[in-house]
């Protein structure tokens, strides 16, 4: 009895082989390539540094970690932080969140705005430990309703509050989130990145007078990037930063470098 051709269909894994059906169930479960839009970034305008980070800037979503390069740059660091908070929200609208942990450095209006920051788009909350300042950050992942924000903590981010921060920045239209932590603080966690902040001597106009703030930022890890070292200096004026030196130091000779 003949068949018609239309009821033929391609031959599919053998039934008696297990590995080949899995496989067969995986390809047609995975969702198509062309589906699959890249995560959305904070450029940091500066090519030799964008070409580090995997998308071409910081991820928006996951948390990423700024740290001093020790105990005497915690205000460095902080000042890091800011920097990059209103880059964000130069390019975009809303509100940005800070929430300290007890005895972090607090910003202050002119210091701010000395950034570039306006502070009335600023909202500060003094938490009473890392914990609230974790659940703080959880709660406006969740709400959607700030575009940046910043928790300064005592003693780092455990994998725990990592894990659940990074699944309440799923979705769309994601904010930048940073966290401060103190210099000795290294335990595993899956931040996208870390950063070691130390000062530098700031820019003179020609009246003496303090005009750009210059940081040494090293890129200590980087999922699915590479890490390095650069001198930076920040144009409050323009939300953008400078490269003062050429890459002091390049990790990908030593291959990508992992959070």
């Amino acid at each position: 009895m003949g068949l018609d051709p239309a009821d033929e269909t391609e031959p599919g894994p053998a039934r008696g082989d297990p590995r080949a059906r899995l496989d067969a169930l995986r390809a047609q479960l995975a969702p198509p390539m062309d589906d699959r839009t890249p995560r959305p970034v904070l450029p940091l305008g500066l090519a030799e540094l964008d070409a580090h980070l995997p998308g071409g800037g910081l991820a928006l979503g996951p948390p990423h970690e700024i740290a001093p390069a020790g105990s005497a740059d915690m205000i460095a660091a902080l000042g890091f932080a800011l920097a990059l908070c209103a880059c964000h929200l130069s390019r975009v609208s809303g509100e940005a969140l800070i929430a300290a942990a007890p005895g972090q450095p607090l910003p202050y209006g002119h210091g701010v705005a000395g950034l570039g920051l306006d502070p009335g788009r600023l909202l500060l909350l003094e938490a009473g430990s890392d914990g609230e300042v974790f659940r703080a950050l959880e709660a406006a992942l969740q709400a959607r309703a700030l575009a940046a924000l910043i928790g300064l903590v005592r003693d780092g981010l455990p994998l725990k509050p990592g894990r659940r921060l990074q699944l309440a920045a799923e979705g769309a239209d994601p904010p930048l989130l940073l966290l401060l932590r103190p210099a000795e603080a290294g335990m595993p966690n899956g931040a996208a990145t870390r950063w070691r902040i130390g000062a530098a001597p700031a820019s003179r106009d020609r009246f003496g007078t303090l005009d750009r703030p210059r940081w040494r930022a090293r890129l200590e890890r980087c999922r699915n990037g590479r890490g390095g070292d650069w001198l930076l200096e920040w144009d409050h004026a323009a939300h953008r930063l400078h490269l003062l030196e050429p890459l002091a130091g390049d990790a990908a000779a030593s291959g990508r470098s992992r959070a």
